[in-house]
């Protein structure tokens, strides 16, 4: 039986309560990068995770998925454009552009993508992370 981590998403309002819920669940007292790349390697294990897989169980996930919509979307990609290298801007800006105009992925769908990679049938399953929607 796969150990299970609840991720409380009334607690997810933006990306970074959604960091702050995986550090408080999935590895408490873990240092980690707070980013999109660190959270896939948390999934991988080794972070305190188990090796041998665990069910994600993110709970009120409509909630988070509302406020991890297009203005969150928006606002993530603004920071992203700040700091990204000068031959990533042309793609961020894109990026950016479809999300205030409320088309492409949301946050809420760069982080079910990221998971769903490390679940059965995604290109990195052997890690054997079962996401639940709640």
């Amino acid at each position: 039986m796969l150990k299970e981590y609840v991720l409380d998403g009334s607690k997810v309002t933006s990306l970074e309560t959604f960091f702050d819920q995986v550090s408080d669940t999935l590895i408490p007292g873990a240092y980690w990068g707070r980013n999109l790349a660190a959270f896939n390697d948390i999934l991988r294990g080794g972070f305190g995770t188990p090796a041998e897989g665990f069910i994600f169980r993110w709970t009120y996930s409509e909630a988070s998925r509302a406020c991890l919509g297009y203005a969150e979307t928006v606002r993530q990609l603004e920071k992203r454009l700040e700091r990204c290298h000068p031959t990533n801007r042309n793609r961020v800006r894109a990026e950016l552009s479809q999300a205030q105009q409320g088309k492409g992925a949301t946050v809420f769908d760069w982080l079910v993508e990221i998971i769903r990679r490390h679940d059965t049938g995604g290109e990195q399953a052997a890690d054997c992370v079962r996401l639940v929607l709640e």
